[in-house]
């Protein structure tokens, strides 16, 4: 593998729905700032195929090693995506992360619906999130940031949790989950039981579904020490 910026893995992170790459932006600066590629995939939602393939052509953009980073539907992208050989660690957040013999939609199914779901609408084959389903998406965030994630939504079609690529790369990579404690849009048991299953190391945040905007220095830190944990594991 070629050497990243500074000896630093390089970051690739993954969005889910509703959200585009600019959920990650208090995270970038920093981590660009400590030496570390970044590159924030953008994803059609079109496709699982097409969306994995997104990530994989940003794994190519930026020098190995390195690591995804997911959120939401971003954890079953870097789950598939991850199996990359130029991928040494994976750090999902607030994600879901299906196995083998499941799909987004069948991992959620065992666990009860959230609250987020009352307020969607499935209008030209696209998933929207309604103005007021944003409180269950980001309600942690000031009034104005919310607006902008509204704004700023990512719509899925409607069949895109029902897709399935190969792929599981949690079984064989190390892993982080952040868990969010007050999630209305992941069951925050869901990513309990999707953390212990990859037997990750597990950080939780009393946070709604998009740490990574209402507690940036949590998530931060967890990508420094898999940062960290994955050049030792390295260098050994």
């Amino acid at each position: 593998m070629k050497a990243s910026n500074q000896g630093k893995p390089s970051i690739v992170f993954a969005h889910g729905l509703w959200a585009d790459g600019s959920c990650f932006s208090k995270l970038i600066p920093a981590l660009q700032s400590e030496g570390h590629e970044v590159m924030a995939s953008q994803h059609g939602l079109d496709s699982l195929a097409g969306d994995v393939a997104a990530v994989k052509a940003c794994l190519a953009r930026v020098s190995s090693p390195a690591i995804l980073v997911g959120h939401s539907y971003g954890g079953t992208l870097i789950t598939a995506a991850g199996t990359d050989p130029r991928v040494v660690g994976l750090v999902y957040i607030s994600a879901i992360a299906p196995d083998a013999n499941e799909t987004s939609q069948s991992h959620q199914e065992q666990f009860p619906r959230t609250d987020v779901f009352q307020h969607i609408d499935v209008k030209d084959g696209r998933v929207w999130l309604k103005e007021e389903g944003i409180e269950c998406f980001c309600g942690d965030l000031p009034k104005k940031e919310q607006q902008l994630v509204y704004a700023t939504q990512g719509v899925p079609v409607a069949d895109l949790f029902n897709q399935k690529v190969e792929g599981t790369a949690w079984k064989t990579k190390p892993s982080w989950f952040i868990v969010a404690k007050n999630d209305r849009t992941v069951q925050p048991e869901l990513q309990r039981f999707a953390a212990k299953r990859m037997k990750a190391t597990v950080v939780e945040v009393a946070s709604s579904h998009v740490p990574m905007l209402s507690h940036p220095d949590v998530v931060l830190d967890v990508i420094r020490k898999a940062a960290s944990a994955v050049l030792k594991s390295m260098a050994a």
